[in-house]
C-alpha cells in the first residue's frame, strides 16, 4: 500500500510538473505566435486591386487596364446558389465554428500521425484562407499554421460571415489573371453571376484548388473531376436534388476565354486616358479601380472609325496590290494546326485578319487556315480588285488577309495600306474631344499619330495666315497679285514659290485666292504683313511661336504639326474667335462612386468682347504694285455694345475662353472657308447638303500629306493622311481625294439632326461693295480702302527679288 501511494503521487507529481510545462510551453508558444500575428482591423477598409475603367461620355466602355481582373460585387449580388457551392466544397460548417472547425484540425492531426511524409492536406476553413489570403505567405510550417488559426478566430470575432465570405469571394484567384468569383464568371462564361448554371459554378468553384493547372481552360479533365465532386458536395448537404445534379453533371463543356465586352472602340483614346491618369494620380491608378468618363461620343467615333478605314482602303486600292506581307517556311506535311502555329501574335488589323495559306486551287482560288485552325476556301473572285485571281497572288506559306464581304459567310482578299491617316472631331464651342482616330490599327502600330505626328498642313494652314492679314486691315474683297515672285536669302540662294500646277492668275479678290488655294498669293500677303507680326498672331490660335517657321515658307504650310493642334486652330473659327483647349477627361470617380475631379472647361462666348490680344489694324500699303490694306494703327469707332468685361456665357458657372482673335475676323473667314466647300478645292463636300460646312484642303511636296480641315454645326474636324516614312501617296493624292472623302463619311453622321450654324455679321461690319464684290468688312477698315486702278500702274516684272529674311 505505501508503495502504491508512492507510485500515485509521484505519478501525480510527474502529471503536474508536465501540465505546468505544458501550459510553459503553450504560453511561450503563444507569445511568439501571437506576435506575428498582425491586427485584422484593416479588413474593413480593405482596398482590393481593382483595374482601371474608360468609359465614353454615354457610358460605354471603351477601355480596361491592369494586369488584375477583379469586379468586386458585395455578398447581396451573389445567388444563394452561388455560396453554397463554394460553402459545399470548401467549408460546410463555414455558418457553425468560430474560425476554426474542430473536426478539420482533428483530420488534420490525424493525417500527421497516420502519413510521415507529404504535405497535409484539409482543415483550413474559408475564415483561414481568408486570413492566408491576406496577411500570410504560402510558407508551410506548423507556426505559420498556428498564425493562421489564431488570425481567423480573431477575424470571427471582428467581421460577420457574410463579411468573411465577401472577402473571400472577391480575393480568391480562378486562374488567368481572374481574381474574385465575378471576373471568373465573365472571363471563362462571358456571364454575370446571376446567369451561371448549376454545372457553370461547380467549374468555376472547381478551379480554386489548382487555378493554374486545373481550371476549365488549362486542364478541363481535371477540372470536370472536381466539378462533379463540387457537385455530390452541394447534394450531400441538401443544396440540391439528385435530379439537378444529374443535369449539372451533364452538362457540355464550353469554357473559353471571354474578355470583357469593349463597347466603344477607341483603342487610342483609352491609352491617351491611361498616360494621362498616371501623370495626375500616379502610377498606381491600375490598381484602384478608378473609373473615367470620357467626352468621346460614341456614336461618333464608330463613323469616325468606319471612315478612316474605308478612306485609307479605297486609297490603297487605287494603288493595287502591295505584294505577299510575309512568308512562312512550312513543311510539306503540316497539317492545318501545324500552319495554324504561325499566325500566333499576328493580329487582327482593321477587320482583316490574318490567315495562312494551305495551297492553291486549279479555278484560281486558295485554301487558307485561320488561327483557330480552321480551313476556309477562298474563289478567285475574292481578289477581283487586284486584277489577278488568289491563286496567281499566293502560294502555300504565305500570310493573307482576308475582310468579310457584303454577303452572309463572304470573304475577300484585303491587305494592310500603305498609307496612314488622323481624324480628330473637337466640340468648337469648348474643346471637348468627340472623336479621335490616331491610325489604321492601334494593334498594328500604337503610335497616335493624331496627337503625336508632326506633318505639315500645306495650305490648310492658309487660313490662319489670311486671319492674320485681316487684323493688319485685309478684308475678302483686298487685291493681291497672283504671279512670279522670287526670293533671295543672305547667302544668295534663291527660292521660287510656285502655284500647284504651275500658272498665274494676275491679280486676285483674297476670297478667291484662298477658295482657289494659290500659293503666291498666301507668300505676297505674309510678306506684306511681315513674318514677325504672323507668327506672334498665329499663335493666338493655340500653336507655339516656336514651331511656326520663321520664314516666307511658312505661308504655305510648313510647319509641322499635329492634327489635334490644327483642329484646335480650326475650332476658334467655328466658335467665334475664342480659343478652346483640347480636353477628354470629363469626370473620374473613385471605386465607391466618388467623384475626385470634375472638368470645368472655357467655353467659347461669342458676345464676350469682339477683339483679339493681336495687334491693332493698321493704314494701306502697296507692296509689288498692288494694295496691301492699311499700315497705320487706326482706332476702331465707338460701338455701344457693352465691353467685354460686361459680358459673360449663359451659363453662370462656365468659365468664358480667352478671345485668340476678332470675332469679326473670325466671321470672314468662316464665309471664305464654307465658299471653298461650294465652289473651290472642297466641291465633294457639297454632298453633305449643307451651307454651315466649310473647310480648307492641304497638300505638300510630292504628295507626302493630305489633309481636310474644317468645321460643320459646332464640330471642328480635320483629317490627315500620309505614310509613316514620308514616302509620297502617290500621283495627284491631294487633300481633296485622300483626306476629304473621310472627313465627309465623318462628318455625314455627326451633322446628322444637327442644326445649321448661323454665321451672322457681328457688331462694328459694314457691307460693301468693292472690287466688283459685295463683303461684310469692319468699319474701321471703311476709310482706309483704296481701290486699285489696274491702268494706271505700271506692269509688274514677272520676276522680283526679295530679301526673305
Amino acid at each position: 500500500m505505501p508503495r502504491l501511494r508512492r507510485f500515485l503521487r509521484w505519478t501525480l507529481i510527474t502529471f503536474a510538473a508536465l501540465a505546468l510545462l505544458g501550459l510553459a510551453g503553450l504560453g511561450v508558444l503563444y507569445y511568439v505566435v501571437s506576435s506575428k500575428v498582425p491586427d485584422v482591423e484593416s479588413l474593413r477598409n480593405v482596398e482590393m486591386q481593382e483595374p482601371l475603367y474608360v468609359y465614353a461620355s454615354g457610358g460605354q466602355l471603351i477601355g480596361l487596364f491592369g494586369e488584375t481582373r477583379r469586379y468586386p460585387v458585395a455578398i447581396a449580388e451573389v445567388p444563394p446558389l452561388v455560396r453554397q457551392a463554394f460553402i459545399a466544397a470548401e467549408d460546410a460548417n463555414f455558418y457553425k465554428h468560430k474560425g476554426v472547425d474542430p473536426k478539420g484540425v482533428s483530420r488534420a492531426i490525424w493525417q500527421v500521425l497516420t502519413k510521415r511524409e507529404g504535405r497535409v492536406a484539409g482543415g483550413s476553413t474559408i475564415t483561414q484562407q481568408v486570413a492566408r489570403e491576406w496577411f500570410l505567405s504560402s510558407e508551410y510550417s506548423y507556426t505559420r499554421k498556428l498564425v493562421e488559426m489564431m488570425l481567423a478566430m480573431q477575424i470571427e470575432k471582428d467581421l460577420s460571415k457574410d463579411e468573411i465570405l465577401q472577402l473571400y469571394l472577391n480575393k480568391s484567384f480562378f486562374g488567368n489573371r481572374s481574381y474574385g468569383v465575378a471576373a471568373a464568371a465573365e472571363y471563362y462564361y462571358g456571364k454575370t453571376l446571376d446567369q451561371l448554371t448549376l454545372g457553370e459554378t461547380a467549374t468555376l468553384v472547381s478551379a480554386l484548388k489548382f487555378p493554374s493547372s486545373g481550371n476549365p481552360i488549362s486542364n478541363p479533365v481535371r477540372n470536370k473531376q472536381r466539378s462533379d465532386y463540387v457537385i455530390n458536395r452541394m447534394l450531400e448537404d441538401g443544396y440540391i436534388t439528385p435530379a439537378q445534379a444529374t443535369q449539372a453533371k451533364a452538362e457540355p463543356h464550353h469554357a473559353r476565354p471571354h474578355e470583357r465586352p469593349i463597347e466603344a472602340h477607341a483603342p487610342y483614346v483609352a491609352e491617351m486616358v491611361r498616360q494621362e491618369m498616371i501623370a495626375r494620380f500616379g502610377g498606381d491608378v491600375l490598381t484602384k479601380g478608378y473609373h473615367v468618363t470620357t467626352t468621346l461620343d460614341a456614336p461618333l467615333q464608330a463613323a469616325a472609325d468606319a471612315a478612316v478605314r474605308s478612306g485609307l482602303i479605297l486609297y490603297d486600292r487605287r494603288h493595287g496590290w502591295n505584294g505577299v506581307e510575309r512568308q512562312f517556311d512550312v513543311a510539306a506535311d503540316a497539317d492545318a494546326g501545324a500552319l495554324a502555329g504561325h499566325l500566333a501574335g499576328i493580329p487582327v488589323q482593321g477587320g482583316l485578319i490574318p490567315v495562312i495559306v494551305a495551297g492553291t486551287e486549279a479555278d484560281g482560288g486558295i485554301t487558307v487556315v485561320r488561327a483557330d485552325g480552321s480551313e476556309l476556301k477562298l474563289p478567285a473572285a475574292a481578289s477581283r480588285w487586284t486584277g489577278k485571281t488568289p491563286a496567281q497572288l499566293f502560294k502555300r506559306g504565305d500570310l493573307a488577309r482576308i475582310e468579310a464581304g457584303k454577303e452572309e459567310g463572304q470573304f475577300l482578299i484585303g491587305q494592310v495600306p500603305r498609307g496612314q491617316a488622323a481624324l480628330v472631331s473637337l466640340d468648337a464651342d469648348n474643346g471637348a474631344l468627340r472623336a479621335l482616330i490616331g491610325g489604321f490599327s492601334f494593334a498594328g502600330n500604337k503610335f497616335n499619330r493624331a496627337t503625336q505626328a508632326r506633318r505639315q498642313p500645306g495650305s490648310s494652314f492658309k487660313p490662319f495666315l489670311y486671319a492674320a492679314s485681316f487684323e493688319k486691315g485685309f478684308n475678302p474683297a483686298s487685291i493681291v497679285l497672283d504671279a512670279p515672285v522670287v526670293f533671295r536669302d543672305r547667302r544668295g540662294h534663291m527660292w521660287r514659290p510656285q502655284n500647284d500646277g504651275g500658272g498665274f492668275r494676275g491679280p486676285m479678290r483674297l476670297r478667291e485666292a484662298l477658295v482657289q488655294s494659290r500659293n503666291l498669293v498666301s507668300v505676297r500677303l505674309l510678306d506684306g504683313i511681315g513674318v514677325p507680326f504672323a507668327r506672334q498672331y498665329i499663335s493666338q490660335f493655340g500653336f507655339d511661336e516656336a514651331e511656326l517657321p520663321p520664314n516666307l515658307s511658312m505661308s504655305l504650310g510648313t510647319a509641322s504639326l499635329t492634327p489635334l493642334s490644327m483642329a484646335r486652330g480650326y475650332a476658334v473659327f467655328a466658335n467665334g474667335g475664342s480659343r478652346v483647349t483640347p480636353w477628354f477627361i470629363d469626370e473620374v470617380k473613385d471605386r465607391e462612386g466618388n467623384v475626385i475631379f470634375k472638368e470645368n472647361p472655357a467655353v467659347a462666348c461669342r458676345a464676350c468682347g469682339g477683339t483679339s490680344a493681336g495687334a491693332a489694324a493698321a493704314a494701306s500699303q502697296v507692296v509689288d504694285g498692288f494694295n496691301f490694306g492699311p499700315t497705320q494703327a487706326a482706332a476702331p469707332p465707338p460701338s455701344s455694345a457693352p465691353a467685354p468685361e460686361e459680358r459673360k456665357p449663359a451659363d453662370p458657372n462656365s468659365v468664358a475662353a480667352p478671345r485668340a482673335i476678332d470675332e469679326r475676323t473670325a466671321y470672314q473667314m468662316i464665309s471664305m472657308m464654307r465658299d471653298v466647300v461650294q465652289r473651290g478645292t472642297g466641291t465633294a463636300a457639297k454632298v453633305l447638303g449643307r451651307e454651315d460646312v466649310g473647310g480648307k484642303t492641304g497638300s505638300t511636296n510630292e504628295h507626302r500629306d493630305a489633309w481636310f480641315a474644317g468645321f460643320g454645326a459646332h464640330y471642328a474636324t480635320v483629317v490627315w493622311v500620309g505614310r509613316d516614312d514620308f514616302r509620297s501617296l502617290g500621283y495627284r493624292e491631294y487633300g481633296g481625294k485622300a483626306a476629304l472623302p473621310i472627313w465627309i463619311d465623318y462628318m455625314r453622321v455627326a451633322l446628322k439632326d444637327k442644326p445649321i450654324a448661323a454665321n451672322d455679321p457681328p457688331e462694328g461690319m459694314v457691307q460693301v461693295t468693292l472690287n466688283g464684290a459685295t463683303e461684310w468688312i469692319k468699319v474701321e477698315d471703311m476709310d482706309r480702302i483704296q481701290d486699285y486702278d489696274y491702268g494706271l500702274e505700271e506692269a509688274v516684272p514677272d520676276e522680283s527679288a526679295f530679301d526673305i529674311f
